[in-house]
């Protein structure tokens, strides 16, 4: 068990109609309490999907009774009447579970610029509730519910040795760099906390796992973690100790979006060490990690570290060029100017790379995780909307 897997929660995934597949659709996460905390963290992009711009709003209060998410629209970019869709959306979810529609978020993945259709999603609520349930299957098809070009569910669950737990799903291909989230994420933990930690604890995940993870440089419209607490262990952990805990399971969500990200064939972490900051070590590895031709390189597993200098070398940060040493997949390329090693030396046959940039000026460091930039990834993403 994943979403269900900490107490006090039931979820479902169901077919409402939404795709013309007939796949799975419509998913619902219900906090059965007794706290009914909850945080969440969503896309910087500028034009966000009426669902972030609505559960924005209703978490101000940091309480969640539910979550109801569909695939098959994103029901971004449709103005004010997406936006009643969506409200329309959680009042149905409030009204079949009795509670209030501000206690209730929404989130939506799929093609950008057109409404949803609402027979099929307000059906599909009532098919949701009537699906409720705390086990294994009612996890993996509410994990299924959010897929779109997603060829697997990705569900994570961790327990601490006190008896409480962190569980939850996430979705996601493409379009992935997030800037504090990663398309959709659901969390749930039966831990004992009050709003401030819950906030900060997920803050702090997210910060070294989802908004770490840069498959295409794309910041979604719809891109959402949302975490819910529901005290049911009736354990109340540390900070820390919440904090590590999430921190796993985000980790191990993010693997698994990498591992499944479209086209991709090898799993990169790109690492800088020795920064000046830690924003100068981030911004040196996503740039490293989102440039076209350091990712083409290693989809044709040639360990040309020659791109890799040439794309963090046009990053503002602090860089000395006698200071810089390059490593990939453990042999050290270039370093203190110049070649320091045959580039034959480093193999990239598999597919795990590790890129490893030392920038010699100071002590932070940062690590991004993204891919290769394959044929299948421009194949799958010219024919998306067609």
């Amino acid at each position: 068990m994943t979403v269900t897997g900490p107490q006090g929660f039931r979820a479902a995934g169901v077919a409402a109609g939404i795709k013309a597949s007939g796949a799975l659709d419509l998913t619902l996460v219900v906090n059965d309490g007794p706290l009914d905390v909850a945080a969440g963290v969503f896309t910087r992009n500028v034009i966000k999907a009426a669902p972030v711009l609505w559960s924005q709003e209703v978490l101000k209060q940091q309480r969640l009774k539910a979550v109801v998410l569909n695939s098959g629209g994103a029901n971004a970019a449709t103005g004010p009447g997406g936006f009643q869709d969506t409200h329309a959306t959680a009042e149905k979810v409030a009204e079949v579970l009795e509670v209030g529609a501000i206690e209730v978020a929404v989130c939506s993945t799929g093609l950008i610029g057109e409404r949803l259709p609402m027979p099929a999603v307000l059906s599909g609520v009532d098919a949701a509730v009537k699906a409720l349930d705390a086990s294994p299957e009612a996890s993996l098809n509410a994990a299924k519910g959010v897929m779109t070009t997603d060829t697997k569910p990705k569900q994570a669950f961790a327990k601490h040795d006190s008896g409480w737990s962190v569980g939850g799903f996430a979705k996601g291909a493409g379009m992935l760099a997030p800037n504090l989230a990663t398309m959709l994420s659901v969390l749930t933990t039966d831990a004992v906390v009050d709003k401030p930690t819950l906030d900060r604890t997920l803050r702090a995940a997210t910060h070294v796992t989802f908004d770490r993870l840069d498959v295409d440089g794309g910041t979604s419209t719809n891109d959402t973690v949302l975490v819910l607490a529901s005290g049911a262990s009736g354990v109340e952990p540390t900070e820390a100790e919440l904090t590590e805990l999430l921190t796993t399971v985000s980790h191990d969500l993010v693997l698994q979006l990498r591992a499944d990200s479209e086209g991709a064939t090898k799993d990169v972490d790109v690492t800088v060490r020795g920064a000046a900051s830690e924003a100068d070590a981030i911004a040196v590895a996503r740039t490293i990690a989102e440039d076209n031709l350091v990712k083409t390189a290693l989809f044709g597993s040639d360990p040309n570290w020659g791109r890799i200098a040439m794309a963090l070398g046009r990053v503002p940060a602090r860089i000395d060029p006698e200071t810089v040493s390059i490593a990939i997949n453990g042999v050290t390329l270039f370093a203190q100017g110049m070649p320091a090693a045959d580039r034959s030396e480093a193999d990239l046959s598999g597919r795990a790379i590790e890129i490893v940039v030392d920038l010699g000026v100071g002590a932070s460091a940062a690590t991004i995780y993204t891919t290769d930039l394959s044929h299948g990834y421009v194949e799958e993403n010219s024919a998306y909307s067609s």
